[in-house]
């Protein structure tokens, strides 16, 4: 460990205080996003916004130009100019959160940020306020002046899909334009464990139909011959997988995954699988959530239990959710599961299968010198080795601001631990990670401005 990292660490662990308070601030307001920015989600998503200005504006920032497009949240802009010859670093982040859901399966008020040992409660502790002030917190311990450039970007429609923001980036490649770049939206496998995300899966959403009556008919008089759409529907879905459960679709990427990672008790516990339950797939844990493809059904169309005809099913649908390896094109793999779809034929039926949502997933160039100094960074931030992930989610701006500065290097990097619980109740943040994620941010950005001076 540099002498340099030493004396940050000093520098973090007293400003944990300050930073602790932000953090707190900000996660009291409700900034729940909700696709369409509607009117009744404006106070809260414009509190955080000038929440997040004001604690970057105490971290040294001087220079902002909030950017406002249509139908989306506002987005804090802001930037330090590099000294002469060092890189820029961009540091992204969301205010907005996903709402608190049933209210009673939490242990405190979702928006009244709660502590309880060395960890805060509340919706969006870790993902991302708590990332948010990491950020900020690294500009601090270098007194508002680190020896780069910095960009920040902090949006608010991330939770939903970004809005118009989302394909904006490249469309304004100056603004954007960087060295490196610190998406503050991940975090590490465990409690402890400095992680480096280098792969985001893709997606591919696609609906599929299927009608075959005009109306429901009594199943004791038509059931047997009359052709029942919701057993085509289920019999198509069937054919998606073998019977291990590996996705049995030609032309969807699979790579192994050799860099280790999560082991398969942390991953039942995680999950929350029920006892007993196999998990499905073969292969390592890792091709099956990073480096292969995925398909959920997240939505069926059908007659409820409690609501059911003894009736032949004259309509179904689904919904199915796709995740694509990193590194292949989404709309390649949404038209492999629409071609599969439509030759499956159930009982001679053709199901309608229509394209939805795509994004593109990221896989990291983790061969050069940024990276050798995150991995070095991160692990004397912990004193532990760092290790390498693959994230089976996808943050919908990365690729857009691959874009707009391709040759940036990317670090996915963050506060949340596998266990902090987001998106579901009783999201937490471990003070200690965010302390350390504060101290790692901020000694990259030594080290990469040293490197620039070599």
């Amino acid at each position: 460990m540099s002498d340099n990292t030493t004396e940050l660490r000093s520098r973090v662990n007293s400003l944990m205080p300050q930073i602790t308070t932000d953090l707190e601030t900000l996660v009291a307001i409700p900034s729940v996003s909700i696709a369409g920015y509607p009117e009744s989600t404006h106070a809260g998503l414009a509190a955080a916004e000038q929440e997040v200005t004001r604690i970057f504006a105490d971290a040294g920032i001087e220079q902002f130009d909030t950017i406002n497009l249509p139908g989306t949240a506002p987005i804090v802009f802001g930037e330090i100019p590099a000294p002469p010859g060092a890189p820029t670093v961009l540091m992204y982040g969301h205010y907005d959160v996903v709402g608190a859901g049933d209210e009673s399966l939490w242990e405190t008020k979702p928006f009244e940020p709660t502590r309880i040992g060395d960890a805060i409660h509340g919706r969006g502790t870790a993902d991302t306020k708590g990332n948010i002030v990491a950020c900020a917190g690294a500009l601090r311990a270098w007194g508002g002046r680190p020896p780069v450039g910095i960009k920040v970007v902090v949006e608010g429609l991330e939770e939903v899909g970004g809005g118009a923001f989302t394909n904006y980036p490249q469309t304004d490649r100056d603004r954007f334009a960087s060295d490196v770049m610190v998406i503050a939206d991940m975090g590490n496998l465990r409690p402890g464990t400095p992680t480096l995300t280098v792969g985001l899966r893709g997606m591919a959403n696609v609906s599929v139909e299927v009608r075959t009556l005009a109306s429901g008919k009594h199943s004791g008089q038509y059931g047997g011959a009359a052709p029942d759409a919701l057993l085509a529907l289920m019999r198509g879905l069937a054919s998606l997988h073998d019977d291990s459960g590996d996705v049995a679709v030609a032309g969807l990427q699979r790579d192994p995954w050799t860099r280790g990672g999560t082991t398969e008790e942390e991953f039942r516990s995680l999950a929350e699988v029920a006892d007993g339950v196999p998990l499905i797939g073969t292969g390592s844990l890792g091709e099956r959530i990073w480096t292969g493809p995925a398909i959920t059904v997240i939505g069926v169309d059908v007659p409820s239990v409690d609501n059911a005809l003894n009736a032949v099913s004259p309509y179904a649908r689904a919904k199915l959710n796709v995740r694509v390896h990193p590194e292949q094109d989404p709309l390649e793999a949404q038209e492999a599961i629409i071609r599969h779809l439509r030759n499956v034929m159930p009982f001679g039926i053709e199901l309608t299968v229509t394209g939805l949502e795509t994004g593109r997933g990221y896989a990291a160039r983790i061969d050069g010198p940024v990276y050798d100094i995150a991995r070095s960074v991160w692990s004397d931030a912990w004193q532990a080795d760092t290790v390498y992930i693959g994230a089976g989610g996808s943050i919908p701006l990365v690729s857009s601001l691959h874009e707009a500065a391709p040759n940036a290097d990317i670090l996915l990097v963050g506060v949340t631990d596998g266990f902090s619980n987001i998106h579901g109740p009783n999201e937490r943040v471990l003070l200690d990670e965010v302390e350390r994620t504060t101290l790692a941010i901020a000694d990259f950005f030594g080290r990469l401005g040293a490197r620039a001076d070599a």
